[in-house]
């Protein structure tokens, strides 16, 4: 199993949208490096949801439940989507102060590549955010 962190605005689409809707359509992406992140992900991994923005925040953990496909939203190019299902929020949100102030968490693309918006996570870092938010699996 590999761990990933997932950006979005929560104006747009939060962690409680997608408690809502029960599955959804992870597309959009329009950055290369963020899309083969996207098409690396197995049916299974577990993903961190993050608010970018406005919250600064983890706040939850979903799941893949189909992997990569073309983006039905790409005009053009070659764009893909996965569908994520939730799993369950975190107990404490993790804000990025927080991230940043943790010398395991000093390599997450979070800080290091900022405007990525899909990103892997080692065992390690997935398991310290997990903590941080006060949560187990």
């Amino acid at each position: 199993m590999a761990y990933w962190l997932v950006k979005s605005e929560p104006h747009v689409y939060g962690y409680q949208d997608l408690v809502n809707e029960g599955r959804g359509r992870w597309d959009g992406v329009r950055n290369y490096a963020a899309r083969n992140h996207l098409r690396a992900m197995e049916e299974g991994d577990l993903v961190l949801f993050y608010h970018s923005n406005q919250g600064l925040e983890v706040v939850g953990i979903t799941k893949v439940v189909r992997t990569a496909y073309p983006d039905p939203t790409a005009e053009q190019g070659d764009w893909s989507a996965v569908d994520l299902i939730p799993v369950k929020p975190l107990n404490k949100t993790v804000p990025l102060t927080e991230i940043k102030q943790t010398p395991e968490l000093a390599n997450i693309g979070l800080i290091r590549i900022g405007r990525l918006s899909v990103m892997p996570l080692t065992d390690a870092e997935f398991e310290k955010i997990l903590a941080m938010g006060e949560t187990e699996i």
